[in-house]
Formats: structure tokens, sequence, C-alpha cells
């Protein structure tokens, strides 16, 4: 399997290629600024590529993604070019870390302190995910609590688009364990957002590290 990460700097795209390349023969393409830099740990591995780069240069992401099976968007800013970018290379998967409450889908205590941190959510992050939804790719948007790293802990659960969102916070790690579960199950969670909470936390009105 091909598979290119974009903003493969960040924490949960670390995670990711680590545990890619020891648990996997994945062959993986890292899009980052200064990647070269960056990323200098990867240089000599034969499974690894690097290339620095911007989100805004289509280009450059259509260029990345020939060849790839999947991507993998650490982050849902400017979320155009990417998308762009995918149907002119001819690829069709991405799944993309994003952030919960972008259908004002939280409710009780835990959305009031949720809203009373992120404010309202912007017409921008509206018109992305209707952007992503109408994309005619197989997307999976990742709807995420808040984020916590915790070494061994991978549990999570998921709602569904329309259904309540539950659960103030879980760990990176389980992100990292549900996009791999995703890459073993290619037919699982196509064209759907998914929120990721991590469970015993439903009834929490704040994360714990708050």
């Amino acid at each position: 399997m091909n598979i290119l990460i974009l903003g493969a700097a960040g924490q949960i795209s670390q995670q990711l290629t680590t545990r890619l390349i020891n648990e996997t023969d994945t062959n993986l393409t890292l899009f980052a600024r200064n990647a070269e830099k960056r990323l200098s740990m990867y240089k000599n591995n034969n499974h690894v590529r690097l290339i620095s780069g911007e989100f805004e240069d289509e280009s450059l992401l259509a260029e990345s993604m020939q060849g790839q099976d999947v991507v993998y968007a650490n982050s849902d800013r400017n979320m155009q070019p990417i998308l762009a970018a995918m149907k002119k290379a001819g690829v069709k998967r991405i799944i993309i870390a994003g952030a919960l409450s972008i259908y004002d889908e939280v409710g009780g205590a835990f959305g009031k302190w949720n809203r009373s941190m992120m404010g309202p959510t912007p017409d921008s992050r509206k018109k992305m995910i209707s952007d992503v939804e109408n994309s005619g790719l197989d997307y999976t948007y990742m709807r995420m609590t808040w984020l916590y790293n915790q070494k061994g802990n991978v549990a999570y659960a998921t709602t569904q688009k329309g259904e309540p969102f539950v659960g103030a916070q879980v760990t990176r790690e389980a992100i990292v364990q549900y996009i791999l579960d995703l890459l073993a199950n290619p037919n699982r969670d196509l064209q759907v957002s998914v929120g990721i909470y991590e469970p015993g936390t439903e009834d929490m009105a704040k994360p714990s590290f708050y």
C-alpha cells in the first residue's frame, strides 16, 4: 500500500508513521513544510519519501498523489487544493483529521464548555465540510474531541453524523489506532463524518486535563 501523509510533522502523523513503519510494509510519502529538516530521521528509510511543500500548492500536491492508495490529511484547513489535487491525480481515498462541533452536534454541559473554548463554528468550516461531503471522494472525516497523549491507551468509540456527539477526550494514540483500523478494513466508514471519543468520558463536562 502507498500512503501520502499531509502535515507529516504533526503529532498524530508522526505516531502514525512510526506504527506503519514498525508494523507494515507500507510505502510512505511524507509531505510537510521543510520536510527534509523536520523529518530527517526518516531520510534513510527505503519505504519513505520526503516532500517539502505547502497545502496551497495544488500542482505539487497532485504530483505527490500519483500512485497513492490513501491520503491522510493531518488538518482540515484549506481542503480545497487537496480535494482538487486528488481529482487530478485520480486518488479516491482520504482520511481527514478534523474537530467536533462542525454540525453544532455537541450538547449538554460539555457542549457548553466546548463552545466557551472554541466559539461558534465559522461559516468557512461549514463550507469546508460541505465541500468534502460533496467531493465524490471516499472520505472519512474524523471529528476528534479534545486530544491528549497517553502511551498504550488506544481505546476509542465512534458516533455518526446526525447523532449527538459525546465524549470529552481521546488520546492521539487512539486516533492512530482508528486510522490503522480503517486501513486494515478498506470498506469501513466510507463517505462519512465520524465522531471519535474515549469510552467512559461520555458524561464528563470537560476534559480531565482542563
